[in-house]
Order: structure tokens, then sequence, then C-alpha cells
């Protein structure tokens, strides 16, 4: 017995039809051109923990790791130069380098010596400017009822500042049991920020002293304060290797107050370099949201 298909002619007529109609054949991609896609949803960033922080709506743009109490280094002095101004001791008295200095900050790089004799003032802008530990010890050293009361200060202070992660153990960043989030770094920035002082030296490029009758200059460790493409209202580095490089900045991008976080950077450059990845990235959100 002989098989045989049926074939309803009318029908694939009607199929073929349908399938050459234009409805059917015009895609939306080769209609018109693809509009711009959207920007990447989070910056390249290579530090390890990171936060990024619209001060004006407290939202918080991007983030890693953001909770993790991690070693904050010379993040500290911002902490320590905080307390210092809060004591209201004078800052034009004069403060000499003394061998407990030179003990506290043992196996450290220092160009103040032994019986330098700086005002407090100048202290405090050699340790927020150039990362001075010699100057963070001698400040706090210095501190009313020594440097153990300093100490306390900074974690009361930190406390104050709901800095929940937040523990200090000396005030220059050379111990890592000076620990933080990055969460809780960006209220320290914000606190910081506040200072007219402390803004005016962690963003200083350059500060001169006289040391034994010698003038030395130091230098920032930020070279984005010297930068005219940025406008930097807080700053200060850090590094140890148990902390990698770290960097904490309030800037204004957009015309906005951004607080930027990044810790434990691998790298000499890349926290430099995360910094400038973030305002790209934010920049390019801003140009794709008003196309």
């Amino acid at each position: 017995m002989r098989w045989r298909m049926k074939i309803d002619w009318k029908a694939l007529a009607q199929c073929v039809l349908f399938a050459l109609s234009p409805v059917a054949v015009t895609l939306p991609a080769l209609a018109s051109p693809p509009a711009p896609g959207p920007a990447s949803s989070a910056p390249d960033v290579r530090s390890h923990s990171f936060y990024v922080l619209d001060e004006s709506t407290a939202s918080v743009l991007a983030a890693r790791n953001e909770r993790a109490a991690l070693p904050m280094a010379s993040i500290t002095k911002l902490m320590t130069a905080l307390v210092v101004l809060e004591s209201g001791q004078p800052l034009d008295q004069t403060i000499t380098i003394s061998k407990d200095d030179v003990r506290g900050t043992a196996g450290n790089f220092s160009r103040l010596p032994v019986g330098a004799r700086l005002t407090r003032d100048d202290l405090l802008r050699l340790a927020l400017m150039s990362s001075e530990n010699r100057a963070a010890h001698a400040l706090c050293r210095s501190y009313p009822k020594g440097l153990a009361a300093c100490v306390r200060a900074m974690n009361e202070k930190a406390q104050a500042l709901r800095m929940t992660s937040a523990r200090f153990v000396e005030p220059t960043g050379l111990s890592n049991h000076n620990v933080a989030s990055a969460i809780d770094l960006s209220r320290l920035v914000i606190a910081a920020a506040r200072s007219p002082l402390i803004s005016k030296y962690s963003t200083a490029a350059s500060h001169t002293v006289t040391i034994n009758r010698q003038a030395q200059q130091f230098r920032t460790t930020n070279h984005l304060v010297e930068s005219p493409a940025w406008q930097v209202d807080v700053q200060k580095t850090g590094y140890i290797p148990d902390a990698g490089r770290c960097l904490v900045m309030q800037t204004v991008i957009d015309g906005r107050p951004i607080v930027i976080v990044l810790l434990n950077s691998f790298g000499k450059y890349t926290r430099i370099a995360d910094a400038k990845r973030i305002r790209t990235w934010m920049e390019s959100r801003t140009r794709v949201a008003a196309l």
C-alpha cells in the first residue's frame, strides 16, 4: 500500500506570503542605528575595598567589600588631627621631637631629627600633607595627659561618629591594628572635611619648615591636589604592607560632593588610577543620562 501525503496548497501559500511580509522580516536592530547602551553599572576599581558616596543625597554610588574592617595605615592621621584640634591646644606652641617619637615610629624614615623644634601648626601640616609619622606621634604625645589619652580620645571620637568597626591603638597608622571599614572611613572623611584647617592642610601641595636653622620643603603624597582637573576638599593617603595603598578623598565631580574611599590597592599607582576611573565612570553615566 503506497502512502501519499496530502498537501494543503492554499495554506502553504498563505504561510509563504506571511513569512515574506514586511512585518516578519523587519528586525529592530536593522530598522535604525542602535541607541547608546547604558553606562557600566560599576566602575572598574582595582582596590580590594572601595566606597563611593554622593554626600549631597547620602546615596551610595558604588561599593565593594565596604563593611570589612581593614588596616587603614596613615588614614589614621585624619583622626589624630581631629582630636588634637578639638583639644584646643595652642597651634603656635613649640613641640620638640623626642626619642619617644623615634621609638614610636621605629623602622620608618623621617626627616624630623630628635631635637627638631616645630609648632603644633607645622606638625599638623606635615602629618596631613606629607604623612610625617614623627609629626603625628609628637602631636599625640603632647596631647593633654599624654599619648594614651590621645588614643583614647581617637576611639571615643570614632564612636561619636558611628564608626562601629573602627579601632585605634596609636596615632600614625604604622600599626596594622588600626582598622576600619570603608563605610566608617567615609564618616571620618566627612567629619574631617568640616574642619577648615584639616581641609586646607591635607590639600596643600607643599610646606616649608625650618629645622636646625635650615629650610626644608615637604610635599604632598597625593598629586591629585595639584591637578587643575580636580577639586579636592580633603584627602589622605596611606601605606603599610598589611594595608596596601590607601586613599580617601572628598572631591567634587559633576558639581556634587563625592566621598571616595579606596583600601588595599595592590600597586603604587593603582589608588590614583582608581580615583580617576571612578570619576570617568561617573561622568560617563551623566553623559548617557543626558542623551
